[in-house]
């Protein structure tokens, strides 16, 4: 079986589920470039957890986890069936390399889980496990989880980081928007490109203190540790290919990256 790659996706606002612009077109694109996988596992920025947790729901629902947007959002489904099994396998993963998790069989898909899958698998016929990110461990800590499951891609899993490269919700008040870009957005998003193609890991994992504007592309960590967990999934030397699918809002950077492990 053909080693998968790990992916990295930047979900965007709920509303990309209905209006996925260029970012539809850049998943879709990946999802049919690459081999159809047995099983997805995501970690999702909106699934947070003081240690690691993972979804075992035979049929998880479809979570809205947001509020204020069209009814029509609140009557999609993403109805992809769970992977008991899977998820007890990425606890087992996880506990073996030091990082105990907790098997949960009755959480949902948050829209980081299923807005994306929707526009790569919209069949929904592939089983999806739910990972949770530890937003106190920090990027050292969510790399390991990632290098813990590592093996998977020779499992035909495909293991997604779901978060944002850039996201700062406070700068909605701001008067951002298509035509009006936050400063910080192109400098944040090309020194992450810079160091992934360097193979910089000690910069990125100190990325609050090396990248540029980072306090503001990143007010908080948690869409951004995702990347790491894919990262860690594609091991030491791994290629990082970044796919552009521009920036919704003036502020959200929707960058996908695509990680191939070594040769």
């Amino acid at each position: 079986m053909t080693a998968l790659p790990s992916l990295y996706v930047s979900h965007g606002s709920p509303l990309t589920a209905l209006q996925p612009g260029a970012t539809g077109a850049r998943l879709a694109e990946l999802a049919a470039a690459l081999p159809r996988p047995r099983a997805i596992v995501v970690a999702s920025a909106h699934y947070l957890a003081r240690s690691p947790q993972v979804g075992a729901a035979a049929q998880p629902e479809t979570v809205h986890d947001f509020g204020g947007f069209p009814a029509a959002l609140y009557q999609v489904r993403y109805p992809a069936p769970g992977d008991p099994a899977l998820a007890r396998e990425v606890a087992q993963r996880l506990a073996a390399a030091g990082l105990p998790a907790i098997v949960d069989a009755s959480r949902g898909l948050d829209h980081g889980v299923w807005v994306p899958l929707r526009l790569m698998y919209p069949a929904a016929d592939i089983p999806v496990v739910p990972l949770s990110i530890q937003p106190r461990g920090g990027p050292a800590h969510l790399l390991a989880v990632g290098r813990a499951l590592s093996s998977l891609r020779e499992d035909g899993v495909l293991v997604i980081g779901s978060g944002s490269i850039t996201h700062n919700l406070h700068d909605l008040a701001a008067g951002y928007s298509t035509e009006r870009e936050a400063p910080y957005v192109r400098p944040f998003i090309r020194w992450i490109e810079e160091r992934l193609a360097a193979g910089d890991t000690a910069a990125l994992l100190d990325y609050r203190r090396q990248a540029p504007f980072a306090e503001r592309a990143h007010p908080t960590d948690e869409h951004l540790l995702p990347l790491f967990v894919a990262m860690g999934v594609a091991g030491e030397g791994a290629r990082a290919q970044r796919l552009d699918a521009g920036v919704d809002l003036g502020i959200l950077a929707m960058d996908i990256y695509r990680f191939d492990a070594a040769a």
